[in-house]
């Protein structure tokens, strides 16, 4: 279990701040054991990555000093609950695309990926299989569609995308000035916003670029099976 956080605010504000802080410490109850950022500034994505627990996260970091140049804020988070070790936290990132991922994309062993999916990763997180698919150009909801997924995609043209395969939660929260995206309605509510947080329909893939929302739903192959 893990929480993803979005957030892609026009000018935001002192308030809009301290909520994105709260809505950190909050998710935390779903992954106490690692807190990552991406976030567009000076026309590139900055990754920040530590192995601490997201209320640790917020005092070593000010998400003011994340805001873009335009005065706008686009930032997508992740806090990791690890069975395991704390390699490989998120989000994942390359040069146009950041990713954050809640959810299981394969079981098989790292070292059988390249030859069942096709991608080559740098790490033993599976999570890693979604951003490549991104990289080359799928529908992860229907390339993955025995996964479980929910996402969030910043990409450097600031567009926010985001999704959910109906395995795993996913909400936004649409504010005056953008919007904000949690993992669970209880976290939205204990962190003190007044507006509504709505779950994303299953398998819609959600776009938002400061002006509008564009939806696209995804056929999975077992939705194709039964629409036939």
């Amino acid at each position: 279990m893990c929480a993803v956080i979005g957030a892609y605010l026009k000018l935001p504000s002192a308030t809009d701040f301290s909520l994105l802080e709260m809505l950190f410490i909050e998710s935390g109850i779903r992954g106490l054991h690692a807190t990552g950022v991406s976030y567009i500034k000076d026309n590139k994505i900055v990754t920040i990555k530590q192995p601490v627990k997201s209320s640790k996260f917020v005092e070593m970091y000010n998400f003011e000093d994340m805001r873009n140049e335009d005065g706008n804020l686009y930032l997508i988070g992740h806090c990791r609950y690890s069975t395991s070790d704390l390699e490989y936290n998120q989000p994942f990132s390359n040069q146009q695309v950041a990713i954050v991922h809640n959810g299981v994309i394969s079981q098989e062993m790292p070292e059988n990926w390249e030859g069942m999916y096709g991608y080559k990763t740098e790490t033993r997180n599976d999570s890693e299989l979604l951003l490549k698919s991104i990289e080359a150009g799928e529908n992860p909801l229907s390339f993955w569609h025995d996964a479980s997924i929910s996402a969030i995609e910043l990409h450097l043209d600031k567009k926010m995308v985001y999704y959910r395969n109906g395995k795993r939660p996913i909400h936004h929260t649409k504010v005056p000035n953008g919007v904000f995206v949690s993992s669970t309605a209880d976290i939205v509510e204990r962190t003190g916003f007044t507006s509504y947080a709505e779950e994303v329909d299953k398998d819609l893939r959600v776009t938002y670029d400061g002006d509008s929302y564009t939806e696209e739903q995804t056929l999975t192959d077992t939705q194709d099976l039964q629409l036939a």
